[in-house]
């Protein structure tokens, strides 16, 4: 089962578990996040899409049949009833970075309203005089809070152990995931949280393959011409791709490793490589390349300023990732970014930067202060997402008055700091750094000079 279908679960756990070696052994049952359209064009096509590889010289066209159905997100019932069945052996989720929706200790954020009214429902669901029926009329707005009660729904059910894989950017995915259904069960049901730890098995991951946000109906067209079959919702992804899984499957699994996925006693060096470096240059592209012009990845990564910051940040990153050689990492990141034909937008990947920035930047920014390094990269890095705040190429965050960031000065820096990390905001000597980037950032976009610091890629 897959909860957040879209085209970036399409282009990867869907594309890996057809190229499984079992493959005829397994299919998904998709559900989408909230929105019913993704599910009206893919049913009628019983659930099958067309992949297309794109690289800078051409396209690979693939048929992917791992999908058997799709049902709409909000039918919690459907899905609670799916993830019941003892058929079912995982349950993958890709719900973004802020669909998991927690505080900053990584629990529930119960200050976030949709948070507490569901905490409020499943206490009642699971623990009144009759939870199966309460169950059946209960309707979470949150993804955890729907996936909360499917387990508890398995557990009535006698539905047998599930592993639970959750597939988006976030450092501990499987850690963060089982601790923050630790704390709903703890807080909702007196039966659950036992049966969580006996039965639930949460499994960590690195996700990785570039997947853009397309014209459906192009795209749609593009592969009509090429193949004579008419498919709704296609999705176009790069050639590259890898998965790094870490953890148990109590009911089974693909043998996903037969298309290249990688099992790991140790998952969180591969995350931080892949979290800091992929998704780091990402946020700092998406934030500041706007800011210059940029629509697209491939753009931003060839402008200099932007390809300067980017370098910077992956210095810094490779002190933190002492147990990598990572020279041929860094070549074929930038090959990537330079593909003109994988149009990732920037606008698309500067949603919840602030969030993005926590994740990806500000562990090593702490890490190299904490070596007694000045992160100089890191520094830049954020003033790049500052002068996107400002010029509202990444969002306000929350909490900060938006009429205040125009002028930058030193307190609504130091704010801006805070709603990173307050450790950054009080460390006098990175805030320096972070200024004397804002203000040298500030003249290369004036000017459009093509150095930054006296450095060139």
């Amino acid at each position: 089962m897959h909860l957040g279908l879209g085209a970036f679960h399409r282009a990867h756990q869907a594309w890996y578990t057809a190229h499984a070696a079992d493959a005829d052994d397994w299919g998904i049952v998709a559900f989408t996040g909230r929105s019913r359209d993704l599910a009206d064009r893919l049913t009628p096509q019983d659930g099958l899409f067309t992949l297309v590889e794109r690289t800078a010289d051409g396209d690979r066209v693939e048929l992917i049949p791992s999908i058997v159905r799709v049902e709409a997100g909000d039918d919690v019932p459907a899905f609670v009833a799916a993830v019941a069945d003892p058929k079912v052996a995982i349950l993958t989720l890709t719900i973004t970075e802020a669909g998991y929706r927690l505080a900053a200790d990584g629990t529930p954020d119960l200050e976030d309203a949709a948070v507490a009214s569901d905490v409020d429902l499943l206490r009642s669901a699971l623990t009144g005089d009759a939870p199966g029926c309460a169950t059946d009329a209960a309707r979470p707005a949150t993804a955890l809070g729907r996936v909360l009660l499917a387990l508890d729904a398995r557990r009535r059910a006698g539905g047998g152990p599930i592993a639970l894989v959750p597939c988006d950017n976030l450092p501990d995915n499987g850690g963060l995931l089982r601790r923050a259904l630790a704390d709903l069960a703890e807080r909702t049901s007196p039966d659950l949280p036992a049966w969580l730890r006996a039965s639930v098995s949460v499994v960590s991951t690195s996700i990785d393959r570039i997947t853009p946000a397309i014209d459906a109906e192009a795209e749609s067209h593009a592969v009509l011409e090429a193949t004579g079959w008419l498919d709704a919702a296609p999705v176009v992804t790069e050639p590259f791709s890898d998965w790094v899984l870490e953890g148990d499957f109590p009911s089974g699994r693909p043998v996903w490793e037969f298309a290249g996925a990688t099992f790991v006693d140790e998952i969180t060096p591969w995350e931080n490589r892949k979290l800091w470096m992929l998704n780091g240059a990402h946020t700092v592209l998406a934030t500041f390349g706007q800011t210059r012009g940029h629509t697209v990845v491939s753009e931003a990564i060839d402008d200099p300023v932007c390809r300067v910051l980017v370098e910077g940040l992956w210095d810094d990153d490779a002190r933190q990732l002492p147990g990598f050689d990572l020279a041929d990492y860094r070549g074929a990141l930038v090959e990537r970014f330079r593909n003109p034909r994988i149009e990732h937008r920037l606008a698309q990947i500067a949603q919840d930067s602030t969030t993005k920035a926590r994740l990806r930047i500000v562990p090593v920014a702490l890490g190299e202060r904490a070596a007694g390094r000045e992160a100089p990269g890191c520094a830049a890095a954020i003033a790049a997402w500052m002068l996107g705040v400002r010029a509202g190429t990444a969002p306000t965050p929350e909490g900060i008055d938006p009429a205040v960031v125009a002028e930058l000065d030193v307190s609504t820096r130091r704010a801006l700091l805070a709603t990173l990390d307050p450790r950054l905001a009080a460390d006098a000597g990175f805030a320096e750094r972070v200024a004397e980037a804002v203000t040298a950032l500030d003249i290369l976009n004036t000017s459009r000079s093509p150095t930054i610091h006296g450095a060139t890629p």
